[in-house]
């Protein structure tokens, strides 16, 4: 971003002199006179202050020059290092970031005409509102854009507003917003890389993975380092390449230099260990995380998942208060609430629904639409028919995320309509993204509609996938697995090639003789004759390959059937 210095530019002019300054150089041409020559002593005197003087400004340079003191380069102060960090595409720690809130509330106080800093400004409300779970500062940072745009349009060369604009409307979850403020940028000033984090939001929210894919690209191309590392991470983990983006994820970890941006990337390595079930490795990222950033609340919650899967469900709740406490979002809240209700305290359970539903309402009230995270708790907890409306809203708004649509499918299945539910559910897995509890709905829904195998299927994919996925899910994904059983002996485990079958006994046909010649027996039947009659009491070979495993057919161990009339 262009960031306005903290001192206006009239500040860098010389002071003038006060009047009377004894030691102001006269006007041009004051005095036509030289003044005397000055005696040995005032020469000696001057000489030995010159060599103090210059003593001195060489210690202060030594000190003063480039930040240097000890050797070592001066800190930069939190301002600059947030500045730092928003040039470089990266995140600013939070204190950072209140600094450089309050640095650019004072500087437009009395520079309301000042159009990059108003842009700043704004988007720093947005970046502490997403961070801070204070869903007020998105209004403010409404306030602060638009008053950028009426000092200079958009049109005009704006666009840090209008990328400011698409941020806030991803952060309220308006993605076609984002989309079309994102793509207004795009189209006059395809060069702005800071366009494209916003774009490539917008475009996964909307469930568009071929343009999140190329706005992931071209991020990369203009903006190389641990920004790009970190989006080409998530793209890869949105599609199910695991391998790639548990390889990239750790370039930006390793790669990065800032406290904040450090937390983040370590962050990203604790959630895709949890999403494969490795609850220990994702807790010593997630602690690491804390450590490096102690104000990534992010990772508080993600700390909170991975102890209850390792069982220590007292520090779980502390994690999960504490994450609250500081980044009020509503889906630790639901969270929480179900771990309270795995436990059997339904009265602590109901609190934190309760807290829930006031969270959505401040939000809603704040332009954020959190529908998605209040139908999945409608689904479960509340009114399936509720969350069928609310998802079929999104999903008609273009949100049609894989989240979505796991969502509404499982939102159909539990309002009674699991044929169409199935649908969603499906398109959800379709996506790729290895989801635990994407599998589960997907393999409950498809055991509701008595399609048992498919269903065996993605319910163990879910336990393999992670075993600890919900407190409240993952133990109804095993009792669904175990109520289906084993599946049959022989069909697609067993690849050998079925036998043949066995050879049909030869039939000789007794030929009654002719009355007329008693004397002459008929010859007997030969074996051509009675080939014909083979075909019709057992199946051919090339027959049995037409109708594989059908349990009509064969036996139980997956062999040939045994021919009939033998």
């Amino acid at each position: 971003m262009d960031v306005m210095p903290q001192q206006g530019p009239e500040s860098r002019q010389p002071p003038e002199p006060p009047p009377g300054d004894p030691y102001a150089l006269p006007a041009e041409g004051a005095t036509a006179v030289p003044p005397p020559p000055p005696t040995l002593r005032t020469t000696l005197r001057r000489a030995a202050f010159g060599a103090v003087a210059a003593g001195v400004l060489l210690a202060g340079a030594l000190v003063a020059v480039d930040g240097r003191e000890g050797g070592k380069p001066a800190e930069p102060g939190p301002v600059e290092r947030a500045e730092a960090a928003a040039a470089a595409g990266s995140p600013a720690s939070l204190s950072d970031l209140t600094a450089l809130i309050g640095d650019r509330q004072k500087w437009v106080e009395s520079h309301p005409e000042d159009a990059p800093s108003l842009a700043v400004l704004g988007s720093a409300y947005v970046e502490w509102a997403r961070r801070s779970g204070d869903p007020a500062y998105y209004a403010r940072a409404e306030r602060a854009l638009e008053q950028s745009l009426e000092a200079r349009p958009g049109e005009r060369g704006n666009g840090e507003a209008w990328v400011g604009l698409a941020a806030l409307a991803n952060a309220r979850h308006d993605f076609l917003a984002a989309k079309r403020w994102g793509e207004s940028v795009e189209k006059r000033q395809p060069k702005t890389w800071s366009v494209y984090p916003a774009l490539i939001d917008a475009y996964t929210g909307l469930g568009d993975q071929q343009a999140a894919t190329a706005a992931t690209e071209k991020f990369g191309e203009l903006r190389k380092g641990v920004p790009a590392l970190a989006r080409t991470a998530d793209l890869y983990r949105g599609q199910g390449w695991r391998e790639d983006a548990l390889a990239t994820a750790r370039e930006a970890a390793d790669r990065a230099v800032r406290p904040a941006e450090k937390a983040d990337a370590l962050h990203r390595l604790g959630e895709l260990a949890w999403e494969r079930g490795e609850a220990a490795e994702a807790l010593a990222q997630f602690d690491a995380a804390l450590r490096t950033d102690p104000g990534h609340h992010a990772s508080s919650a993600g700390r909170a998942r991975a102890l209850v899967a390792l069982e220590r469900t007292d520090e779980a709740l502390s994690a999960y208060q504490s994450a609250l406490e500081k980044l009020p979002r509503p889906e630790y809240a639901l969270e929480l609430g179900e771990l309270y209700a795995s436990l059997g305290l339904d009265g602590d359970a109901r609190t934190q629904y309760a807290r829930l539903r006031e969270m959505v309402a401040a939000a809603k009230r704040a332009g954020v639409d959190e529908s998605l995270v209040l139908a999945r708790f409608e689904a479960d907890h509340g009114d399936p028919d509720a969350a069928v409306e609310l998802l079929r809203a999104q999903w008609r708004g273009q949100h049609r995320s894989a989240a979505v649509a796991d969502a509404l499918g499982w939102a159909l299945h539990r309002a009674g309509e699991s044929e169409e539910g199935l649908e969603y559910a499906r398109r959800a897995a379709d996506t790729g993204v290895r989801n635990a509890s994407y599998a589960y709905h997907l393999g409950a829904i498809q055991r509701e509609l008595g399609s048992y195998g498919p269903a065996r299927r993605n319910l163990e994919q879910a336990v393999r996938t992670n075993p600890a996925f919900s407190p409240l899910a993952a133990p109804l994904a095993r009792d669904a697995l175990d109520a289906l059983g084993e599946p049959p002996a022989g069909g697609p485990g067993d690849m050998r090639p079925s036998p043949p079958p066995a050879p049909e006994p030869e039939v000789r046909r007794e030929v009654t003789p002719e009355p007329k010649k008693p004397q002459a027996p008929a010859p007997a039947p030969s074996r051509t004759a009675s080939a014909p009659a083979a075909p019709s009491s057992s199946p051919s070979p090339s027959a049995s390959r037409e109708t594989p495993g059908r349990p009509e057919e064969s036996g139980s161990d997956g062999a040939a059937p045994v021919a009939r009339g033998a």
